[in-house]
């Protein structure tokens, strides 16, 4: 057994197929297949078992898949501990982050970080919550940008920013003479949620202390996949909906029709978080990020504490 191998093993159970495993890992498929079929038959287990149409990950596969992810991040920690004496924070790091928070944060720090560390390659991905966990806890992702709080025991958290929730509305729409706008204020508007997934969606729901979703009426299959097309939907007259604040840098803001106004209400905010696990080796590399990001924070949203992190 040999770390080449377990890379071969990984790649065929991200991609299901022995062929575009193969491609990934610059091998030929009867090479990977083969090498794959020897650590099989040294283990006396089937990680994969295969038909012509589809390869599907045994029980013990999955086992030895979880031990695998570990070693390959281990063998990265002994090559990353070799480096720290030249530049701890040089190399690949892989962050994930929620979609209604990506593309209002990222802007913000990818210029400012590139100047202050130029040898941490940043890669980055977008997807929901419960993917990006997932990918957490298989080693895909070194660390994700979340605004809920991640209840597992292998996970720790820096906390970065509060973010208050706005409220997006038409011009046309009466609260635009409004000074002040409360959760008491939202009772009777037809509110548009995100699609089942995000957590903003269920954020805006318990914020405006709704129980469920709308199952009839014409609101019910008023549902965006982006936060952008839900502001697209406010524009044209089908509701009011809630923004978190650093949405209010997107290019909707100007020529859209849609007005925002911070909702007054105690609990209309989400906390900005940094997950990781706790066995993750370069958590100075975290911590650098980190202090990029709060040093670039407008002043929409309030730092938290994020000198230590916490459970």
């Amino acid at each position: 057994m040999n770390l080449r191998d377990l890379k071969y093993i990984i790649a065929v159970a991200e991609t299901r197929h022995f062929g575009k495993a193969a491609e990934r890992c610059f091998v030929s498929q009867p090479t990977l297949s083969g090498q794959i079929r020897k650590l099989e038959e040294e283990l006396g287990v089937a990680i994969f078992e295969r038909s012509n149409r589809s390869v599907t990950i045994t029980p013990v596969g999955e086992e030895i898949l979880g031990h695998a992810r570990q070693m390959l991040e281990q063998a990265d920690a002994i090559q990353q501990v070799s480096r720290r004496h030249q530049d701890p924070l040089a190399g690949p790091l892989r962050i994930g982050a929620i979609p209604t928070l990506s593309p209002y944060l990222m802007p913000l720090i990818l210029a400012p970080l590139k100047k202050r560390h130029p040898q941490m390659q940043l890669v980055l991905s977008e997807e929901m919550t419960e993917t990006l966990l997932q990918r957490l806890h298989r080693h895909e992702i070194d660390a994700a940008l979340l605004a809920t709080p991640a209840d597992a025991p292998d996970l720790r958290s820096l906390p970065l920013f509060n973010e208050p929730f706005w409220v997006a509305f038409p011009r046309s729409h009466p609260f635009y003479t409004r000074e002040r706008i409360t959760q008491a204020d939202l009772n009777n508007e037809n509110l548009l949620l995100l699609s089942e997934g995000h957590c903003l969606a269920d954020q805006a729901m318990t914020v405006c202390h709704l129980q469920q979703r709308q199952a009839e009426g014409g609101m019910a299959d008023l549902r965006a996949a982006s936060l952008e097309t839900l502001i697209q939907l406010v524009g044209a007259g089908y509701g009011i909906t809630l923004i978190p604040a650093l949405a209010m840098r997107g290019s909707w803001a100007s020529g859209s029709g849609v007005v925002a106004q911070p909702l007054a209400a105690a609990d209309a905010s989400r906390n900005v978080v940094l997950v990781y696990r706790q066995s993750f080796p370069r958590q100075e590399a975290l911590h650098a990020l980190a202090a990029v990001l709060l040093d670039n924070l407008p002043n929409t949203v309030t730092p938290l504490a994020a000198d230590r992190p916490t459970e």
